[in-house]
Order: C-alpha cells, then structure tokens, then sequence
C-alpha cells in the first residue's frame, strides 16, 4: 500500500489522535508554498546556483566587505519579508491550543511558525532567525527592519552603532557554531516525544537529522511527511508524500 493511501493517512492520524506529547521538526519544505524557495530541492536555491552556497558561509562574511554587501542586498530582497504562513503553518498554530503540542524545532529562519500564531517559546529555532540582526563583537540585536532602513538610506554594509562591530542576521552560517542551548532545547523535547512529525525536511542536515532517531529510541512513534524519500523513511510508521499545505490540516484536525 503506497505511502499516500487513505488507510495510511488515517492510520497516521490515529498516532495523532492517540499522542500527548508531540514534537514536530520542520524543514524548507514546509515554507515553500508561502512562495520561500528551498536550497538543496530540485529547484533549489544552491541546486540551480551552487557557488551561492559561500555567500552563507561565516569566514567570507567576517572577512570580505564585498560579500558582506552582498549578502545584504540578498536579504533585503529575500521573499521571506513578503511571504505569510500557510495552512501548514496554521494547522500547527491550532495545534498548541490542545496542550499536547510540546515543542516546534524548526530548521527554518523565516519565522512564519510564529507569525502563524504558535507561542515563540514553543518555537526552537536551531538555525535562528532571519528577522533579527545581531552584531558580531557586542551580540546587541535588533529587529531586521531596523538595519533594511539603513540599507534603503544608502548603507551597503551597515555596522554597529554601539560598537562598530560587524551586523549579520540572527542565523547560523555555514562554520558557525549552533548555540549549545537551543540544541539542548531541541534534543529534550525530542527525548520527551511519544509522537515525532517530520516535515518538510530532506533530514540530511544534522545535528537536527539525528532527532527523529532520538526520539524513535525513547519509544516515540513517528511520522514523515516530505515530497522526498529521507534516510528515515524505513524506521517511520508512516511516511506521507501529500503536500504539506493539504496533508497537515487533515493530520491535525482537531474534530
């Protein structure tokens, strides 16, 4: 029985129905409907443009003013700023609402989850955000927008005005250290699931590929719903192919 059966997805909202303590990753693809292109997909971002991939690496950022003023010009453009959550985002909003909802640990910086309406605190953003800025020397942060009207004004590589540091968006680089307690968060939510969702993620960008296994290993059950085959597709106990924007509304009803 193919991965998009009707009994599969009844079967996968009876794990629904039947958890008390669910934790849902989500990755790219679960913002692409809202018009946010992904990076590594068939019609991705570094697929289409591979050397991109170095204007999000954090050595060329430090160092070459250039990159850095094109990186700016990158993130003032970003359709991140115009997009808005769509039913998959929503459907998780409601979710919180029954208490059975844990923790949102997304791969995602777009910051749609909440502006979908789900509590920030419930929101772990392991690979931070891009609607903030911080600076690089004194870690003072500020709303993006703030920085946008400096670059709109005429700045091509805005610093700091405490302390003339390097300003970079709140999210991690490629050679950039995660924070240790965002990822602590992350993997004691997953060690407290007894229903693990995996959206929109290829799972092939750790440390956050490793959590479904984490929390398969404390006994919770779990769920993948990604247009594309994952490394855990075989350890699921249901795999779902149906676009995100259509499947998570009826996965997560709460009739």
């Amino acid at each position: 029985m193919g991965p998009d059966s009707a009994a599969t997805i009844a079967e996968a909202r009876e794990l629904v129905r039947g958890a008390r303590s669910i934790v849902v990753l989500t990755g790219a693809g679960i913002s692409t409907s809202s018009g946010i292109p992904d990076f590594r997909g068939p019609n991705g971002v570094w697929t289409k443009d591979p050397a991109a991939q170095r204007l999000f690496e954090l050595q060329p950022y430090l160092d070459d003013a250039e990159v850095r003023r094109q990186v700016w010009q990158l993130r003032r453009s970003a359709p991140v700023f115009g997009a808005h959550p769509n039913a998959g985002h929503l459907a998780l909003a409601e979710m919180h609402h029954t208490g059975r909802l844990r923790a949102i640990v997304t791969q995602n910086i777009d910051g749609l989850h909440q502006l979908a309406g789900s509590p920030p605190e419930r929101v772990i953003e392991v690979h931070g955000t891009i609607r903030f800025v911080e600076c690089m020397t004194c870690g003072q942060k500020q709303p993006s927008e703030q920085v946008f009207e400096r670059l709109d004004a005429g700045e091509t590589d805005p610093a700091c005005l405490s302390c003339g540091g390097i300003l970079k968006t709140a999210t991690i680089s490629f050679g950039q250290n995660l924070k240790r307690t965002v990822l602590a968060a992350a993997m004691d939510a997953a060690e407290h699931a007894d229903l693990f969702l995996a959206v929109g993620t290829s799972l092939a960008v750790y440390p956050a590929a490793s959590l479904p296994e984490v929390a398969a290993g404390r006994g919770a059950r779990l769920i993948i719903v990604n247009a594309e085959p994952t490394p855990y597709d075989g350890l699921a106990d249901a795999v779902l192919r149906t676009p995100i924007s259509d499947v998570l509304p009826e996965l997560l009803a709460l009739d």
